[in-house]
């Protein structure tokens, strides 16, 4: 899983559809997940931008990634993202 939306890199350029893909997520206590967010111009390049990010946990919802995906997708610079 993993989102795709055109993004703004570092150096001003612009990534195209790119690929925004949850890594390293961790349960920081039985309420809270951290996680960082990869973004690649292309799932086979190295990312230009690595973000963290916390939100709340739910126990008996979705898999812990599911509910970091669902919680990127409810913030605005990733609400126009698409599935992929």
């Amino acid at each position: 899983m993993a989102l795709k939306l055109t993004k703004k890199t570092s150096i001003g350029l612009n990534a195209v559809d790119a690929y925004h893909r949850v890594e390293n997520i961790e349960l920081q206590n039985k309420n809270i997940i951290i996680f960082n967010v990869k973004s690649y111009a292309d799932a086979m390049f190295h990312p230009f931008n690595v973000l963290s990010f916390s939100c709340d946990y739910d126990i008996n919802g979705e898999n812990p990634i599911k509910q970091a995906y669902l919680h990127l997708k409810a913030l605005p610079e990733f609400s126009d993202a698409t599935d992929c």
